[in-house]
């Protein structure tokens, strides 16, 4: 979106006291923008004089010991001017972020990468239609509990169901303390729902998979054709746009919204599984084995809430593998060199001795 040259209002797109104070500490010279694209090494930040194309500083490169510490969509960043007619901006600093919504790097590594930041509410957007999937929806309640952010359920499409109240039932017995919101498309006050969630200073983020209806609900939302949209495909109901970049969009009413690319399967970096499977952990309590995995130990109290009924499998399996996601992305975390180099052979061919029977028998060069 372009902004006008002059006279942003910096607060009414979440500036707040806070950043003012830390933006402070680091002197004169410098002015404070928020980063509103991200499109690989390419930036545009919203200063006071509007949007304006920006790069990251040498030294903020220099210092850089991972992806996540570059700039993101909703970074709070120090530039060196307020406009880009005299070249880009600078990026020098990122402030301090409140919150980030993150996942775990493409690769075998461990590295997180950070999709957004400074986020006040995360939408979790699912259509009621063949997308829709009770498990992701656990594993995105995990991950956005973890970045600090409210989450939101929001489901769309809802003209494409004829079981919404079933669909409701199912999400309350997963979603605890999380609103869900139903909306629709097709309808003129189809969104209404989520209008009490846009408030000037405020950002969400939109999470979900490509095709969900995220970009046809945030051009409802800014009352334009912001983001190109193509109609659903008939053979799975989903639609065929896809964001291939991260960008913040300023609501005509106040407030901010950030659009993501389609995840369908997330992997997660960090997750809190205290809140959003609060019913197993309860249950767990009450194990009598305090250490219990609850797989074969006698006196399990989250093994007989499952044959009482009280536990679905499923929930409980899916809960178990987050459990050991986590479990594997803290033991690479503090791997040295050389053992991450050991994990990643076994990843890629299964075992160490997969690796050696490769090179034993790999010709050899002749001269």
């Amino acid at each position: 979106m372009t902004f006008p040259m002059s006279n942003i209002d910096l607060s009414e797109i979440g500036l707040s006291e806070e950043y003012t104070r830390e933006a402070g500490a680091y002197g004169a010279g410098f002015h404070l923008a928020r980063v509103s694209v991200q499109h690989r090494d390419m930036y545009k930040v919203i200063t006071a004089g509007g949007e304006a194309r920006a790069v990251v500083s040498g030294k903020l490169v220099y210092a850089a010991s991972a992806v996540a510490d570059y700039p993101v969509v909703g970074d709070w960043v120090l530039v060196d001017r307020e406009d880009d007619r005299s070249g880009s901006a600078v990026i020098n600093t990122i402030l301090t972020r409140n919150s980030s919504f993150e996942r775990k790097a493409a690769g075998t590594g461990h590295e997180r990468q950070v999709i957004a930041a400074n986020i006040d509410t995360v939408f979790i957007c699912m259509s009621l239609n063949k997308d829709y999937n009770l498990r992701r929806i656990e594993r995105y309640l995990a991950i956005a509990w973890d970045s600090m952010a409210t989450p939101v359920i929001v489901l769309t499409k809802a003209d494409l169901c004829d079981d919404i109240e079933e669909k409701l039932v199912e999400l309350d017995s997963v979603a605890f303390g999380v609103d869900v919101v139903v909306t629709s498309s097709m309808s003129e006050g189809g969104n209404r729902g989520i209008s009490k969630y846009l408030k000037k200073g405020k950002t969400i983020a939109f999470i979900g998979s490509s095709g969900v209806g995220k970009s046809t609900l945030i051009n409802r939302l800014m009352g334009g054709e912001v983001l190109t949209t193509r109609e659903v495909r008939e053979d799975d109901d989903r639609g065929r746009h896809t964001t291939t970049h991260r960008q913040l969009l300023v609501l005509p009413g106040g407030g901010v919204v950030i659009d993501t690319p389609g995840m369908r399967e997330i992997q997660v970096a960090g997750a809190d599984l205290a809140k959003s499977f609060a019913d197993i952990e309860e249950y767990a309590r009450n194990c009598y084995f305090r250490d219990c995995r609850h797989e074969s130990e006698p006196k399990c109290a989250v093994k007989k809430a499952i044959e009482d009924g009280l536990l679905s499998v499923k929930r409980f399996n899916n809960y178990k593998k987050l459990q050991n996601e986590m479990a594997f992305v803290e033991r690479k975390s503090t791997m040295t060199p050389a053992q991450s180099e050991k994990q990643k052979i076994i990843d890629m061919m299964g075992s160490l001795g997969a690796h050696k029977q490769i090179l034993k028998n790999k010709p050899k060069n002749r001269r």
